[in-house]
């Protein structure tokens, strides 16, 4: 069915509306992170910067360890992506495979564990990190991070191993491959976009996250990015508006690069990854 010239017009007027909101705060936030103190005041804001400074990013680094804490957001956000890929691709698998009542109540867990708020886990969570001696530390919020990305990289999983045709395990039984040899030589290698994904996602969650690492880390060389970000806002909630936006800035440049870096892989094993019999 073609599409008429105003509804298409209509739809890349929408498609263009929904771009330009979505990129205004990041547009915003690079030309605040670039401007000097008098035009921050200004009562006349300019999307341009007329005086190009990188005070605001010096200064950023000069009041608070910035690159320390990246560092520990970098671990803490790797750490729980690799993890949680290792333990959700087998269990996809599994849930994939396995027509069972263990499955089904495996996929119900799944879609229940997303409805309940931050608020409500913290403290079950934060009782059992405290019986494992795992609070103000990052692996304890290297686990919190795995459990809460876990049933999301288990769904997204399991619709990528129902992708893989499984005549193609079959043949791989009747070589004489067991179960164990079959995901890791055949089925792995198909989902390799899907597992890309899958930690692409976990990583990009864990680097962003504020509310677990904001209650679990105490000590300052042990907090994250997001957290570091609060101590730009003084007592009274007025913000140190020039310094906030450059930190702020330097924090959302690893989440583009990494998805600048694999997104081909991504679509590319999406539309590549069929298989032709």
């Amino acid at each position: 069915m073609r599409t008429s010239r105003p509804a298409r017009v209509g739809q890349y007027t929408a498609l263009l509306a929904y771009l330009v909101f979505l990129a205004f705060p990041f547009l915003w936030l690079v030309s605040t992170a670039f401007k000097p103190p008098r035009e921050l005041g200004s009562l006349h804001p300019t999307w341009i910067p007329e005086d190009l400074t990188l005070d605001n990013f010096r200064q950023a680094f000069d009041e608070q360890p910035l690159l320390h804490a990246a560092l520990n957001s970098l671990l803490a956000a790797l750490a729980a992506a690799v993890i949680a890929v290792l333990i959700a691709t087998p269990m996809a698998y599994v849930v994939a495979r396995r027509r069972t009542r263990l499955a089904k109540a495996v996929t119900g867990w799944v879609v229940v564990s997303q409805a309940f708020p931050f608020v409500l886990l913290i403290i079950p969570l934060f009782l059992v990190l405290k019986n494992l001696r795992m609070i103000n530390s990052v692996p304890g919020l290297v686990l919190v991070y795995v459990v809460w990305a876990l049933p999301f990289a288990l769904w997204m999983l399991a619709g990528y191993v129902r992708a893989v045709p499984p005549e193609l395990e079959e043949a791989a039984a009747v070589d004489g491959a067991g179960r164990v040899r079959t995901l890791v030589s055949v089925t792995a290698p198909l989902l390799a976009p899907g597992i890309v994904a899958t930690a692409l996602f976990a990583f990009i969650t864990a680097w962003n996250e504020f509310f677990f690492a904001l209650v679990l880390l105490k000590t300052p060389e042990k907090q994250t990015l997001p957290v570091v970000l609060t101590h730009f806002i003084g007592a009274e909630g007025v913000a140190d508006l020039g310094p906030l936006a450059a930190a702020a800035f330097l924090a959302t440049l690893p989440s583009l690069v990494v998805f600048a870096l694999i997104q081909r892989r991504i679509t590319g094993g999406m539309l590549t990854g069929a298989v032709k019999s």
